[in-house]
């Protein structure tokens, strides 16, 4: 009787224990995330991604929190390089539950497309484990910088999405 007491006893330590463990010890790995996303040239000149939009090696973004009541930064990261595919990677230990995170443009290494995009110069992202989101990366949208001009291929690229109002997008020389 004894040594079933004494099991009882150990299964009940190890249960207490193992749910500490999970609530206190993983605390640590909840305020480390991973931000990652992708900058392309907006080939069209449209302001999203298209068929023929390109990724930017070399490009150069930023996150930067501000609290949302005093607007104080409260995190900035030194500016990233895209890599050759276009992706960044930027690495954040701390919980900003308080605060509105984007991550911003900074600038283009290409002459030919370097105007940031209106609808997506910046992309905001949460970066606390308070929210019901869990896991350790987040997903910012893609951000893009834009061509002087249009390529000739966008109009068929775009009357294959089924935009037919391609004046306005495009200029009256490809239409």
């Amino acid at each position: 009787m004894a040594k079933a007491y004494l099991i009882i006893l150990v299964s009940l330590a190890i249960c207490i224990l193992s749910s500490l463990n999970f609530a206190y010890g993983a605390t640590a790995d909840q305020n480390k995330f991973t931000v990652v996303g992708l900058v392309y040239c907006d080939t069209c000149r449209v302001e999203f991604q298209t068929s023929i939009s390109e990724p930017i090696s070399g490009a150069t973004v930023k996150l930067e929190c501000k609290n949302r009541t005093t607007e104080k930064i409260t995190f900035q990261s030194p500016e990233i390089t895209t890599d050759n595919l276009g992706n960044y990677k930027i690495e954040v230990t701390g919980d900003y539950e308080d605060s509105d995170c984007d991550v911003n443009l900074v600038k283009s290494p290409r002459a030919d497309c370097k105007d940031p995009t209106e609808a997506w110069r910046k992309a905001r992202v949460e970066l606390t484990s308070l929210d019901g989101v869990t896991g350790q990366f987040r997903f910012a949208n893609n951000l893009g910088f834009k061509k002087k001009e249009a390529l000739p291929d966008c109009k068929k690229v775009l009357t294959d999405m089924g935009y037919y109002e391609l004046k306005d997008e495009l200029g009256s020389e490809f239409v």
